[in-house]
Parts: C-alpha cells; structure tokens; sequence
C-alpha cells in the first residue's frame, strides 16, 4: 500500500480521469446536504476531496465524523469543476477528487485555536507549537529558510569553501555577552563554555592550512530575548587565508545575492555600497542605518558659535535634522521624549508651517543669518540637538530612525545593503575607564595605524566591516591580527598583561608564532537575514522551536530544576541569590 502518490497541491487539469492517492490533514470539511467537501492539506498546498454517498457509501459514513486537523488518506478520480465552482485562489482550484476510498490515519482533539484564528496569542501558539507549525505563514517560513540554507551552501561550495565542523564546548573568552556555563562531572568545580561563535577554531582552522572554511554554526549567548534575538541562533561563517577586506565582502555579497536568486528575487546591485563608520555616524547617527530614505543629519556647530541662544552657543557640538513634515506641538512632546530617552537634555525645534512662517520659542535668539540657514521647505520642522559629538549623534540617530518608521519615509521597493568599514579599533569603557574592543580582540589593525595602539588607542582603525540590510545589522566580521606581536599589544591596551593574555589565549599566541598566513572572515547572523527575507519583524516566526522574552520555552516548559543528586555529580548545590528567593546553582 502507497500512503499516497500525489500531493494535495500538485492535482491539476492535466490528470482529469486519472485516479490518484492523496493523504494530509484535514484544513476545512463542509456538508452540502449529503455531498462532503474536504479541503486536504499538505505541503505541496490544498486540494479539494468530493464525497458522495451514492459513489462511495462508505467513504461517506467515515467522512461524517471528520474534523479539522484529521489526517486522512483518500483515493478517487481527478475530475474538472463545474464551471461556477472553479476557484481561481488555488492552483488546484479547476478539479477535485471525486473519493472512492477514505481512512482516516488519525484523529485530532478539540484544537487550542484554529490555524486560520487571527491574533492568537503566541505563548498558546509556542506551547502547541507542532500545531502552529502547520500554518501557512510557518510552512512558508521555514521552507523558505531552508532554501536559503541549500542556496548559500551551494555557492559558497562553488568558490571553493568547505563545510568544517567547529566544537561547541569551548574555555571562556571576553567576548562582549554572558556565556552559558557547562558544569564537567569529571572535573567537579570547572566550567566548559557554549560557543559564544566559532572565532578562534575558524582562524586555527586557516592557520592549519585549510584556507577556505565556512559552516552554518550554532552559537549560543545569554543575552536578554527580543525581537531580534534569541539565546541559541545560527550564523553563517567564514574565514578565508591570503585575504583582503574586499575578498571577504566579495564572497558575503555572493551568498546574499545566490539567496535573493534561490527565492526568485531581484537581487540586490553588486558592489554593496562602502560607508566609513565616522561618515555613517556623522550623517546618519548610526553605524546601522537604513538608506531607502534621506534625512541626513546636518551639522551646525561652526554656525551658531556665536549664537545669542547659549544653548546652541556653549555646546560642543549642534546638529539638526529637517523633516518633511510641520508638527503640532503634543507631537513635539513625544519627540522630545524619545530624545531624552537617548541623552538629550531636551529638544529645540523650528516649525515651518504651510506658508512658510516660522513657529518656535528658540526663533527671537537666532540671528537673521541662522534662521536663513534652518530654513526648509513649508510644511516642515527642524530639530536640534546640542551636546557633545557622541550624544548629538546618538539622540538624532535614534530620531532619524523613530520618524523614518512613524512617517514610512522609507522606499519599500528598495533593498538597501550597505558596508559598513573603517571602525574604530578601541571604545572607551566610562565605567571601567578602560579601553575595550569595538569587534573583538582578533580584529586588525588598519596598515599604518599601528603605533596609534599605545599612543593614542581613540584614533587606531580596524579593519573590521559590518554589514547592513534596511536599517539591520546583519553580521560583522574583520580581517584578524596575524603577527603574534601586534596581537599582544591590542591585548596590552585593552588592560591584559603578557601573563594573562597567555592565560587566556596562550593557544592562539603560539599559532600565531608558528606561520600564521594572512586571514580574515566574516559571521553573518542566518536567522535575523532570513527573517527579513521573510517579512517578519520577530525572528521566533522563522525558528522552529524558540524560547519566549522570560527565557522559557512554552513547548517543553524549560528549563527546569535538577535533582540534588544530579547537581552533586556535577559538584554543584543550589543556594538562595543574595536578597531574593530565587535560587541559582554554585559550585560547591
């Protein structure tokens, strides 16, 4: 016996008088008065079942008791419609199948929500989340992932990378985010780590003469969830010996466009655009922002030096944005809110309104001269930020971003894929007063800014790169320290001495001593750029089982204690956190 040899969704015209055997779930059955009508559903999509008691008398005993998310298999004839009830929706909606056979394989409880319910909530969902997955906009997700998947393997398999295998438990690194700590039994009170990403094995892997390496890595980080976040995601990961930065961009811009390709996309125009990060953060106020709209931040500093508004006049830095729309003054509230919640102090503005009169307390301080230069268009508002460099730049980023959403300024028929190059070596850490990486530690050192990483760390480049989608970061990477030396001053300035940089990493120092060619690489976050491919703001909708913001798994109920003799095993004992009831594991 063949559970089936057709699809529910393959039935066409061409088979009309052909007998076919079709088998899935059960999506919709409505009774007409002694004809049955079922809507079968599997992942080639629906087709129609007709059954009529005076052709299969038993089929239709069984089909009287038939629900929805029943599976059943049936077997007929491929008949065309009638002309009045063909269903051009469909791609089977011109024939049906007429049953002379029906078994229902299984059958299905009362169902938590129906799979067409509109806003179910998503921790029913995640928890009957094996129903869930039988939606469309599921089905159509993860098979969409996974060509995704099958289309980057492909391509990176033709410029001649291969697929190398990298351990999860790995020793703890400073890598920017808590790690997951694995407990070893046979080594009571030390800890393995989840891989964080694959860093230092892909550049040993170069270093080992394997000089093309890519995987589709898991990689886990105990991070707060969000939208775009969760604990455990998979990155696509390459590192190439003998590169330069344009190597490495080159091979990332061939797994994106073989994505849009696979999909049947216009993918986007190759080269990507190139964009120094001072330059991204001086018009954009972000190393991450969406090019399909304008509203470029413009600088004012020079301008209002000797402005009689004492705000404008002894700050170190005023920037403004000009955007295209005149707003009422509680919409300026709100405005001024999302500026504090960035830095700002408060808010200035100019409002241009339709005849070009224009509206602001700030106007009697600002000379002829100024306001000229403000002026825009009517129907239009300026507003200010004044402040040091970095908190211009941040409060006017976060408002570019906040109206460029609100306003839909931005053209949905553009894919805008930008580089992001050039970034700082170092960031300043205010709480530590340290410095700190901006990548990682491996990242290289742009030629010529070498002697900057002792005598001045603030001005060192790397040669690191981001690479942005619409406003979304899609992954980093850089082309890595391979001169034992230089990587043992970055460690010097980020605070780490000879004795604990070998402590930390002493098995990447001695590779580095041992012939390390020139490398560079790349981590592409795969669910985040799948989940924009898709449309979905939430990555949980193109991940099969993922966890909720509380860090739990509705499925399972994960996590979960362990029994004291587990725990001893491990040479752990649970106690009380300091000032709360909950309790978390020590080792003991």
């Amino acid at each position: 016996m063949s559970w089936r040899d057709t699809g529910a969704g393959e039935i066409r015209t061409e088979q009309v008088g052909k007998t076919v055997t079709l088998a899935g779930w059960v999506a919709r059955r409505r009774d007409h008065g002694g004809l049955i009508f079922i809507d079968l559903r599997d992942h080639t999509g629906i087709g129609q079942l007709v059954i009529n008691p005076e052709r299969a008398p038993d089929a239709a005993a069984t089909a009287h008791d038939i629900r929805n998310e029943f599976v059943l298999r049936a077997k007929g004839e491929v008949v065309a419609r009638a002309p009045d009830a063909i269903n051009p929706k469909l791609p089977t909606g011109e024939v049906e199948v007429q049953v002379d056979e029906l078994e229902v394989i299984s059958s299905s409880t009362p169902l938590p929500f129906q799979l067409d319910e509109q806003n179910v909530d998503e921790n029913l969902r995640l928890r009957y989340r094996w129903l869930d997955l039988r939606r469309e906009q599921m089905q159509r997700n993860l098979r969409l992932s996974g060509a995704v998947i099958s289309a980057i393997r492909r391509r990176m398999e033709e410029l001649g990378f291969v697929d190398y295998w990298t351990p999860s438990l790995i020793k703890g690194t400073p890598e920017g985010a808590r790690d997951f700590l694995v407990p070893v039994r046979l080594q009571p009170g030390k800890f393995f780590v989840l891989a964080q990403s694959p860093q230092v094995y892909k550049q040993l892997f170069v270093i080992g003469g394997f000089d093309r390496y890519y995987q589709i890595a898991t990689c886990w980080r105990d991070e707060d969830l969000r939208a775009d976040r969760q604990f455990e995601f998979r990155q696509l990961d390459v590192e190439l010996a003998f590169a330069e930065r344009e190597d490495v961009l080159n091979v990332l811009e061939e797994a994106v466009v073989a994505s849009f390709e696979e999909i049947g996309r216009e993918p986007p125009e190759r080269p990507f655009p190139r964009l120094a990060w001072h330059e991204a953060i001086a018009r954009y106020g972000t190393d991450k922002p969406d090019l399909r709209y304008g509203l470029e931040i413009e600088d004012a500093t020079e301008l209002t030096r000797g402005s009689e508004f004492g705000v404008f006049a002894n700050a170190e830095s005023v920037r403004f944005l000009a955007v295209p729309q005149a707003f009422s003054r509680a919409e300026l509230e709100r405005l001024e809110e999302v500026a504090k919640e960035w830095g700002a102090k408060g808010m200035a503005y100019l409002v241009v309104d339709e005849t070009g009169e224009v509206r602001s307390p700030i106007a009697k301080f600002l000379s002829e001269e100024e306001l000229q230069a403000f002026r825009t268009d009517p129907g239009s508002t300026v507003l200010f930020a004044a402040d040091t460099p970095a908190v211009t730049a941040r409060v006017l980023g976060a408002l570019r971003t906040h109206l460029g959403r609100e306003l839909e300024l931005a053209d949905k028929s553009k894919q805008a894929f930008l580089w992001v190059i050039d970034f700082p070596l170092f960031e300043w850490n205010e709480d530590e007063e340290r410095w700190t990486f901006s990548h990682h530690p491996f990242t290289g050192v742009k030629p010529g800014h070498e002697e900057l990483i002792e005598s001045d760390p603030g001005a060192a480049i790397s040669q690191a790169y981001d690479l942005v989608w619409n406003g979304w970061e899609l992954g980093s990477g850089s082309i890595r320290i391979h001169d034992q030396d230089v990587q043992k001053r970055v460690f010097r300035a980020l605070g780490l001495s000879d004795e604990e940089a070998d402590e930390k990493f002493g098995f990447l120092l001695e590779a580095l001593r041992m012939g390390a060619p020139p490398h560079g690489g790349f981590a592409m976050g795969f669910d985040r750029f799948v989940a924009l491919m898709a449309g979905e703001p939430n990555i949980r909708e193109i991940v099969g089982f993922p966890k909720v913001a509380s860090g739990s798994d509705p499925l399972t109920g994960a996590p979960t204690p362990m029994p004291d003799q587990v725990l001893a095993e491990l040479g752990l004992e649970v106690r009380p956190r300091r000032g709360t009831e909950e309790n978390g594991p020590r080792a003991s």
